[in-house]
């Protein structure tokens, strides 16, 4: 598996808008949201080379896993499960495995020190590479999603909720990714803890959870993107349990939340060293 490009992006490719000189004459802070923007926008630009090979590989898992599962799965809750969890493993892929790579080659290569050069927030790093990534995800994510229905004969109907679920789980994985790879001492070992983040959220989301033992259950419990799944599979029904759906959406949104805070922390530790 390729591990994607860390190099510092030159100061042309990152236009970070500035706001007016302090009065002490030091370098000018940029506001949170414009530097959001631009580090956004400089990332998306970046990685949009390896956007096919990436849309690709995790669609075409994806779509192999479900392939796989059609001849095992017995009943419709089943099939739910597995189809929002193929759904979710894309964006796992991605922000997560992906992410994890991208932040310790960038520690790593010494591309942190030309964002310590810049007058851009901590969370701005953080959040924009974490965005550009994980929009990447989408396309995937909705093929998948289609692909899934279609086989495990589900409605389409409430399609709409990946709207949510992508975001949200999304953020929340994004965010454990990036902490990988910023606290990682070496690259390597970022690209390891993101395979296996990955490897958690493939099999402890796309597996039936009623056919998993107590102490795997429990571990499925701790996993952010479990309830992204969860929160999707529970859409399939004749009478969606909404209350249920916007609860998991929340669990999802408040780790997001954590994990990226913990993120933007592990940015600020690795960028001072």
């Amino acid at each position: 598996m390729s591990v994607v490009s860390a190099q510092s992006p030159p100061e042309s490719v990152l236009t970070v808008p500035r706001a007016a000189t302090s009065p002490a004459g030091l370098a000018p802070a940029a506001r949170l949201w414009p530097s959001l923007a631009a580090v956004y926008r400089a990332q998306l630009s970046r990685a949009r080379v390896a956007r096919i090979p990436l849309l690709f590989v995790a669609t075409f898992q994806s779509v192999g896993i479900m392939v796989m599962m059609r001849g095992v799965v017995d009943t419709r809750s089943e099939a739910q499960s597995v189809v929002a969890g193929s759904s979710v493993v894309v964006v796992a892929y991605v922000a997560l495995n992906l992410l994890a790579q991208y932040f310790g080659q960038l520690r790593a290569a010494g591309g942190l020190d030309h964002y310590a050069t810049l007058p851009v927030p901590p969370a701005a790093v953080v959040l924009g590479a974490a965005g550009a990534y994980a929009s990447f995800t989408v396309p995937g994510t909705l093929v998948t999603a289609v692909f899934g229905c279609v086989l495990f004969g589900l409605p389409l109907t409430n399609l709409w909720i990946l709207a949510a679920v992508i975001p949200l789980a999304g953020a929340a994985l994004a965010g454990l990714g990036a902490a990988f790879g910023l606290l990682a001492p070496r690259p390597e070992l970022a690209t390891l803890l993101g395979q296996l983040g990955m490897s958690a959220a493939l099999l402890l989301g796309v597996l039936p959870p009623d056919r998993m033992p107590g102490l795997v259950q429990l571990a499925r419990d701790l996993l952010p993107s479990t309830y992204g799944v969860e929160a999707y599979a529970r859409t399939f029904g004749e009478r969606p349990d909404w209350a249920f759906v916007a609860a998991n959406l929340g669990v999802c949104a408040g780790v997001g939340v954590i994990s990226l805070a913990v993120a933007t922390w592990a940015y600020r530790r690795a960028a001072v060293r």
